[in-house]
């Protein structure tokens, strides 16, 4: 394998053990309360151990010691950078950045020193090395920070070790990860590939973590090939292209995954039939309507796991959240900022409700518009860029926005947001067609009169009806909802459609 280059092994971390007891011993020493500092000493440790000298039969035994001690260490610190708002504050992105450092420096090790070995012992380390190669690239998806090729190389080095000398459905037991049973060596490479190919960054954190436990059941369902498979009822995604170039000979490039197909189909089908997901091994974390979007997306993706690539260009000026987009759909604050007249927006509203109008903006002779604060984001072949240092505004998506493109105001999705190379922040961009209304929740209880109105948004996209509310309304299907300045007044919620970080579309029927 010339094309695999690995890292030069650091040689200048001193060993703070020389064999498994002085290392047990060693390990026994180390502050349990601080599990920062822990996992920063068994990152050290694993490079020492990578640059040493030891035999590798001792370096595999001190490796897997480390390793047990660094899974719930992982554990508990996971929660302190999976999907916070983009780019992580420094604590969040040194905590994301040690875990990485651990996974990543872990398979490496592995990875250098089964060479060192006859090729019936290279099982055992080609399977760890693959398994701490697919962590370290979940904890990419976790933070939303663009994993690297250097990592897909990696797993491509795994695989034609494993694809060499034969072992890649050879199984290990793992005591680490009980809950995953035996695994092989080409089950959690398929599981890395299959995760990277349905695009993770546009799964929320919940939805994250609901593929990766689904992906983990169904690893061992898939298989490598070098050619794809005859039969018309084949299912095999090309990894070329997630190796960055021509994929060298060896290498298996297809990876079929017609079993893993049938199992969404499948469970789509049970969840449709009103069982919980939770009896379907799917967690308890999404309802049931929330899990067939989310494996219809999984399905959609492993149809065409290449997507088809928007061509728009251009700077955008983006409004963020209802408020925002309210305002710059209306040309009027619903809830004046402080500072700003309040007799504006209520003018506004007294316009409406006598001539059918709520803003002199909007009369053939008017050109009145008001300033709705945005970010300036470019547009670069459908992928939208916000480059490093232009605000300190943390973001997290899927989130609400809006835009006044050509003079005509829409409203969309900011979608996948990731931190790539150089602290650019990337993502994708979806628009709403057919027609939106902006208008707010009508008042029901006399008290709330003092209290600021909640912008919505309708829907009409040919005959059918959408409405987008803030997260925090918490409306129930099938319970009515009655808003004001729009076409419509009364609505019914039949089917949540769609959910971000700020707002819940609903498709719905006048009633």
């Amino acid at each position: 394998m010339h094309w695999l280059v690995l890292p030069d092994p650091r040689k200048n971390i001193a060993l703070a053990f020389q064999d498994l007891p002085s290392a047990r011993a060693w390990l026994a020493q180390q502050p349990q309360a601080q599990p920062l500092q822990v996992l920063a000493a068994l990152s050290l440790q694993v490079e020492a151990i990578d640059g040493g000298s030891l035999t590798a039969p001792l370096t595999l035994e001190l490796l897997g010691l480390l390793r047990t001690a660094a899974v719930p260490l992982q554990e508990n610190i996971e929660p302190r950078y999976m999907r916070k708002p983009l780019p992580l504050s420094d604590e969040e992105r040194r905590i994301f950045e040690l875990a990485v450092r651990f996974w990543l420096r872990l398979g490496i090790a592995y990875l250098r020193r089964q060479a060192e070995l006859p090729p019936p012992a290279r099982s055992l380390a080609l399977n760890r090395a693959a398994c701490a190669l697919r962590m370290a690239a979940y904890v990419y998806f976790q933070a939303a920070y663009e994993c690297p090729l250097s990592v897909d190389r990696l797993l491509f080095g795994v695989l034609a070790a494993a694809s060499q000398d034969n072992l890649l459905a050879e199984a290990q037991p793992d005591r680490d990860f009980r809950h995953l049973g035996d695994s092989t060596i080409g089950g959690h490479l398929a599981w890395a590939f299959l995760l990277r190919l349905i695009d993770p960054y546009r799964l929320t954190a919940t939805q994250l973590t609901v593929t990766n436990r689904a992906l983990s059941r169904w690893r061992e369902l898939t298989s490598f090939r070098s050619t794809p498979d005859s039969d018309p009822r084949a299912h095999d995604l090309d990894l070329a292209p997630l190796f960055g170039g021509p994929l060298p000979e060896g290498i298996p490039r297809w990876l079929g995954v017609r079993s893993v197909a049938r199992k969404i189909a499948q469970r789509l089908e049970a969840l449709k039939q009103g069982e919980s997901p939770e009896s379907l091994k799917l967690g308890r974390e999404l309802s049931g309507s929330a899990c067939i979007r989310l494996l219809e997306e999984i399905s959609g993706s492993l149809q065409a796991h290449e997507r088809e690539s928007s061509t728009e260009s251009g700077e955008l000026a983006l409004a963020f959240g209802g408020e925002h987009a309210y305002a710059l759909l209306r040309g009027d604050y619903l809830n004046p900022p402080d500072g700003l007249d309040i007799r504006s927006s209520a003018i506004a509203h007294q316009r409406m409700a006598l001539f059918g109008f709520d803003q002199v903006s909007q009369l053939a002779t008017a050109v009145k518009r008001i300033d709705v604060p945005s970010e300036i984001w470019t547009m670069i072949d459908g992928l939208l860029i916000r480059a490093a240092g232009q605000t300190v505004t943390r973001r997290l998506s899927p989130c609400l926005v809006a835009t006044n493109r050509h003079g005509t105001p829409r409203l969309g999705v900011l979608f996948g947001l990731q931190i790539a190379a150089g602290d650019v922040l990337t993502g994708g961009l979806h628009w709403y067609e057919g027609t939106v209304e902006a208008g707010w929740l009508k008042r029901t209880d006399p008290l709330e009169r003092g209290a600021p109105r909640t912008p919505v948004f309708l829907i009409r996209d040919g005959d059918e009806l959408s409405l987008i509310l803030p997260i925090s309304v918490g409306a129930r299907l099938g319970v009515g909802i009655t808003i004001d300045g729009a076409s419509l007044e009364h609505l019914l919620p039949r089917e949540v459609l769609e959910r971000g970080v700020d707002f819940v579309r609903y498709a719905c029927r006048a009633g």
